[in-house]
């Protein structure tokens, strides 16, 4: 197992980037300049996965929109940095207001853009369709392409690894 894979089950807050992972990268214009971004079910159920499992989830995004805002409240989601620059800055800075490491960070990520966050945390991870030069770095690569599932993909491996996922599970299992 590599090591980025490994990290997956110390991962105590995971980001997602929004274009091409929480979404499928198609940005839709409206006449008055409004930008509308759709959203996959599958991916936000495994958000909130992630948070009933006691992991963190962070959006992180080079981008401004007010779709991702009403998104993460609708979720629950409250560590939140859209405009961001600089990736590697805003997650260290999400980790310290977690109380938790860089290592004990991870990162979704699809374009050359997120490389050096995916570099500084200890567990990344790609959907299908991402850059290739973003797959063959990451951790863990999604059979899903970004918006068709992938996010849900990687939180229900995430908890698997940590043991987790069928506690998660267990109230429409039973």
């Amino acid at each position: 197992m590599s090591g980025k894979l490994a990290g997956m089950d110390a991962v105590r807050l995971m980001a997602f980037d929004v274009d091409g992972v929480l979404t499928d990268g198609t940005l839709w214009f409206g006449p008055a300049g409004d930008t509308y971004k759709a959203f996959h079910t599958l991916d936000g159920h495994g958000l909130k996965l992630l948070g009933a499992g006691g992991i963190e989830v962070a959006i992180v995004t080079g981008r401004v929109s007010e779709a991702v805002r009403i998104r993460a409240d609708e979720l629950g989601i409250r560590f939140v940095r859209q405009g961001v620059a600089d990736k590697v800055r805003a997650l260290a800075e999400l980790a310290e207001e977690a109380g938790v490491s860089l290592r004990e960070c991870g990162y979704m990520g699809d374009d050359v853009v997120d490389l050096p966050v995916m570099r500084a945390c200890g567990f990344c991870a790609c959907p299908a369709d991402a850059h290739p030069l973003v797959r063959a770095r990451a951790g863990m690569v999604a059979n899903r392409s970004g918006g068709r599932g992938a996010v849900r993909e990687i939180c229900e491996a995430i908890l698997l690894a940590q043991g987790r996922l069928d506690a998660v599970l267990a109230p429409w299992l039973e």
